[in-house]
């Protein structure tokens, strides 16, 4: 789950999103050896600069992956990061899907989903500083990949749930809570950023998460 920058599915009567930013669904799948090699490369670079910084050359002369591999399989640079990064974001679902079994509190789910996404970040923090930082959010909302995630699939089920426990108020949607979950993950990661990245995520989670619980609990 992404914390990220995600956003919901396009409404009828929104433009199309430009083509020219779209991540080609035809290219070859990236093999794991040359994601190996750009992934901690890409982030670090986005993580020490700014995103118009940041060029192809420097990113094949990093990695040691040559320029014609690179262009097999992204045409430009938004192309590559922003493949990568929603790789990186779509790892959270994963983790959350994998992690929360078991769980019987709706109280408690939701509080895994936010620490095991918080720690997520914490352990990949060139990942939480592209997405929330560095990219311009208007050319990774006009990609297809901004959409690519599966929060709002496990909000929706963490809500569909706590409801039929009694727990969350049905009155609350699951737009309501994916808000709640976006925005606070989306805050605590800038104010991180902002004052050095020098405290764990997860350690604000206590501060804040009290909050949220109440806004949507029954």
């Amino acid at each position: 789950m992404a914390t990220s920058n995600s956003a919901a599915e396009p409404q009828s009567g929104q433009s199309t999103p430009d083509t020219s930013m779209v991540v080609r669904d035809a290219q070859p799948p990236l093999p794991d050896a040359i994601r190996d090699r750009l992934c901690p490369v890409v982030f670090e670079l986005f993580t020490e600069k700014d995103f118009h910084q940041v060029n192809l050359r420097e990113i094949y002369q990093r990695s040691g992956v040559s320029p014609s591999t690179i262009y097999r399989y992204f045409d430009t640079k938004e192309e590559l990061v922003f493949s990568l990064l929603t790789e990186k974001i779509q790892e959270i679902a994963e983790i959350i899907r994998e992690q929360t079994r078991g769980i019987e509190s709706s109280r408690e789910l939701m509080r895994r989903i936010f620490w095991l996404t918080l720690d997520y970040y914490d352990r990949n923090p060139g990942v939480a500083v592209t997405a929330f930082i560095t990219i311009p959010l208007r050319s990774w909302m006009r990609s297809g990949a901004y959409t690519r995630h599966n929060a709002s699939r496990i909000i929706y089920d963490l809500r569909e749930y706590g409801v039929a426990r009694g727990e969350i108020d049905p009155a609350v949607s699951a737009a309501d809570i994916a808000d709640q979950y976006f925005m606070y993950c989306y805050r605590q990661i800038h104010k991180w950023y902002f004052r050095g990245m020098k405290r764990k995520l997860v350690d604000e989670l206590d501060q804040f998460f009290p909050l949220v619980w109440k806004t949507i609990a029954k």
